[in-house]
């Protein structure tokens, strides 16, 4: 089975993706929790740079993530059966990688 090749917008920056086509509607949606997240830090005036950005995004999602999976109340809370771990996991090694090639783009 070939992969699956889905484009999200990020902050007005297209990104292609490969997903498993089953999955693709997952990885829309999360790119649009990830574009309005970025978008709140970026139009706050504090944070200035999108690796910054990116980053603080991240870290305000993971830690979302960690006070549901302790079963705290959360605005925007994932499922509490862990069904979104793996695509959690999965999204961030992608946006590892999508700043690791932010960065090379950067240098050159």
């Amino acid at each position: 089975m070939a992969p699956h090749t889905v484009s999200v917008t990020i902050l007005d920056k297209d990104y292609q993706v490969a997903c498993p086509e089953d999955q693709a509607a997952d990885l829309v949606s999360a790119a649009s929790y990830l574009d309005k997240q970025m978008r709140a830090i970026r139009d706050s005036g504090k944070v200035i740079g999108l690796e910054r950005i990116a980053v603080m995004a991240a870290l305000n999602i993971s830690y979302d993530l960690q006070r549901t999976g302790r079963g705290e109340d959360v605005m925007g809370e994932l499922p509490k059966d862990g069904s979104a771990d793996g695509t959690l996991r999965s999204l961030n090694r992608k946006l590892d990688e999508a700043l690791h090639q932010l960065r090379q783009i950067e240098i050159s």
